[in-house]
């Protein structure tokens, strides 16, 4: 039986030159039936904490004052079964060498991009795809990144993978699991100055995703760990 899922994606540290050694790009996906559920459920665990509902929820936010809310939506990813993460984890942006592969920064993105996709696609199953808008130019790469998933599939009139489509992630719950999620790796992996401060409600979560996990979160899954799927990509 066909099930119809819809993909929330966003990433971490992208940028080519922002001084940062790692790049997440991390996906969640959920049959399409279940999004209006996981939603309301959402919203009442960030009520429950005091915040309010159309407020997003970020790695980048954590402190110690909502510590109980980010463990909450944590477990509350974990829980449900019918939850599921891929990231795609670049621990070296800086060997990337663009010049001799004849690409560009972007280009390479969009590649980072396909092989997160790539893992969550099959010919039984329909697909909506949500990324996060980048900039202007969102809209016209997210189609062709629509294409070239597409045709590796050979679904040349998109009947399985139905839209790729650019979204605001403060707008979507599901956006800002996922931006959790691959927020904790990029910050699991990411080099810091001597001088760097932890933040150690940060590492408690990241403790927290390593234990349900079971996943160092350095280390690439097994091929059929659906739950919490983590592919370390190398430019070597």
């Amino acid at each position: 039986m066909s099930v119809e899922y819809n993909v929330y994606c966003d990433e971490s540290c992208h940028l080519e030159n922002d001084g940062i050694n790692v790049m997440t790009l991390g996906a969640v996906w959920v049959p399409k039936d279940s999004v209006a559920e996981i939603s309301k459920e959402i919203r009442a665990i960030k009520q429950k904490y005091s915040k309010n509902p159309k407020q997003e929820a970020k790695w980048t936010r954590i402190s110690y004052v909502e510590r109980e809310l980010y463990i909450e939506l944590v477990k509350y990813f974990f829980e449900r079964k019918d939850l599921k993460f891929r990231c795609v984890l670049v621990p070296n942006k800086f060997a990337l060498d663009h010049k001799r592969f004849g690409q560009t920064h972007d280009e390479w993105y969009y590649k980072m991009y396909y092989a997160t996709l790539s893992y969550i696609f099959d010919k039984q199953n329909r697909f909506n795809v949500y990324i996060d808008i980048r900039d202007t130019n969102s809209y016209q790469r997210s189609q062709k990144l629509l294409d070239v998933c597409s045709h590796s599939l050979y679904d040349f009139h998109k009947e399985i993978i139905k839209k790729i489509q650019p979204i605001r992630s403060d707008e979507v719950e599901l956006m800002q699991i996922v931006d959790i999620l691959a927020g904790a790796i990029a910050y699991e992996n990411r080099k810091f100055d001597e001088a760097h401060s932890f933040n150690k409600t940060k590492k408690e979560i990241i403790e927290l995703i390593k234990k349900e996990s079971k996943n160092n979160l350095r280390r690439t899954s097994y091929l059929k760990e659906d739950k919490f799927n983590l592919f370390v990509w190398s430019a070597q």
